[in-house]
């Protein structure tokens, strides 16, 4: 075949793709329900709108100009503790005020059992709009505010020998890492500004590109390390196998040197965080797509040991996805847990802290949980952009509706000016933000409130395990039988 010809077969697929994005995009599904209405404890689950590509409303990044920030809630402050990161994602506060900070994208590797060239390429030219796409920086990096300012005047590469890095956790010493593909330890000692000493490798993990982002989590006592692994798909498409090890938060002893699922059936679980009223394990979960608008809530929940959550047969306890094509496990829906609590369909829930002592957002900040909302590419019209506040009750429970607590991202003309990531508490008392696309992380205070009080633990006794299910199995044998 002539160069010419290979040449005009290339511009006629380059087209063919190009039209077939144009008459996607201008062909949403959009959304009938109202935010309170698909949000909270009790969201309302609207029929589905089974798509053959999903709803694409884009929002590309513009950045923000110098004298620009994200818009806080009343009584708040924003500045920019930071800026000039390449694509920064996670976020560590160390015991000493240092910040670390992952500078990372996906992976460059073939997704297990893609064969759809066309699809993979619409895919690519997606993401590369909505500000995901390049080589991925693969760097830690220390901030440190030695002056107390509120600005990062110190920056130091801790390492760059990693492949897509998100996770991070610290204690006893030991800086642990987690690459798409597997955690790794390193020797690290409070206050170096380098990573020194060779790492160990702590667990393989089931690699990206898909939802490639793997956060960790240790336990109180520094015993136990939790690993969020996302799915390689959306409902399982490929194939079961090529999800062995994913959509699930592995438990890896310390100690003991093994590891088990802790929690499974979570579709793209993020942010990892300890309740401080309960000592419960919580998590923020991205569910699956192409459902429509208005399906399906991402959530936050928490984790019971040994919880299932339905992924990808079953979405929201007993809510049966019927386009997925492998078998299900018998009685999934009776032991499918159901999410505590709606953030809404496509937010792109990621980074989640509790409220903490010390912290300084003022009162009405004092009890709940905050979560960094990456915000939607396949919704209309858009959700996210923002971080959230969502209010617990004294006994741990989270009640009423989210709460703006950093708004403004979005433009009002199709673009957005960044996209928050992730959360974390500095030193002082402030919520510090990530913004990947802007390559800021902001630093949000409330300046005229004191440090908050601390948090009292729930001191009741809990219930007895239920060793084994009750309850009428009839209605799903009778559904699961028209598969």
């Amino acid at each position: 075949m002539s160069t010419a010809k290979k040449l005009g077969i290339g511009l006629i697929v380059l087209l063919l793709i190009l039209a077939l994005v144009g008459w996607f995009v201008t062909r949403p599904d959009t959304a009938d329900l109202g935010w309170a209405q698909v949000t909270g404890t009790d969201p309302q689950l609207a029929e589905p709108e089974s798509e053959t590509f999903p709803t694409v409303r884009i929002a590309e990044p513009v950045g923000w100009a110098a004298d620009e920030a994200p818009t806080p809630a009343a009584g708040l402050a924003v500045n920019r503790f930071a800026e000039g990161l390449d694509h920064p994602r996670t976020m560590l506060t160390l015991s000493n005020g240092d910040v670390l900070v992952s500078l990372t994208r996906a992976p460059a590797i073939e997704t297990p059992g893609e064969d759809n060239w066309i699809k993979k390429k619409i895919q690519e030219f997606l993401f590369r709009k909505a500000g995901s796409g390049g080589t991925s920086p693969d760097q830690v990096v220390l901030l440190r505010d030695a002056d107390g300012d509120g600005r990062a005047e110190g920056r130091f590469v801790l390492g760059d020998d990693f492949a897509s890095p998100s996770g991070l956790a610290w204690a006893n010493d030991t800086l642990f890492v987690a690459n798409h593909d597997a955690v790794w330890a390193w020797p690290y000692r409070l206050g170096d500004t380098a990573l020194v000493g060779r790492p160990t490798k702590i667990m393989d993990l089931a690699p990206g590109p898909n939802h490639w982002m793997r956060n960790l989590l240790l336990s109180p006592d520094a015993s136990k390390l939790y690993v969020a692994v996302g799915s390689a798909s959306n409902i399982g498409e490929n194939g079961m196998a090529v999800e062995e090890g994913r959509a699930l938060i592995w438990e890896y002893d310390l100690v003991g040197k093994s590891q088990r699922i802790f929690g499974a059936g979570l579709r793209n679980p993020n942010g990892l965080a300890w309740s401080p009223w309960s000592g419960e394990l919580w998590t923020t979960v991205n569910e699956r797509d192409m459902l429509g608008s208005d399906l399906v809530p991402d959530y936050l929940t928490n984790v019971p040991v040994g919880a299932q959550y339905g992924w990808p047969w079953v979405y929201w306890k007993n809510n049966i996805d019927q386009r997925v094509k492998a078998p299900m496990p018998q009685f999934m829906t009776e032991y499918t847990r159901r999410p505590e609590y709606a953030l809404g369909p496509h937010v792109a829930a990621l980074g989640l802290v509790f409220s903490k002592e010390g912290a300084r957002l003022g009162p009405k900040f004092q009890q709940g949980a905050f979560i960094a909302q990456h915000g939607s590419w396949n919704r209309s019209p858009p959700a996210g952009y923002d971080v959230v506040y969502v209010p617990f009750d004294a006994r741990g429970n989270p009640q009423g509706a989210p709460v703006p607590v950093l708004s403004n991202f979005l433009t009002g003309e199709g673009t957005t000016r960044g996209r928050p990531t992730w959360v974390t508490w500095a030193r002082d008392g402030a919520l510090l933000v990530s913004d990947d696309t802007a390559g800021i992380i902001w630093r949000v205070i409330d300046p005229a409130a004191e440090p908050a009080p601390a948090i009292v633990r729930n001191q009741g006794r809990p219930l007895p395990p239920r060793r084994n299910l009750t309850g009428s199995t009839a209605a799903f044998d009778e559904d699961y039988v028209r598969q």
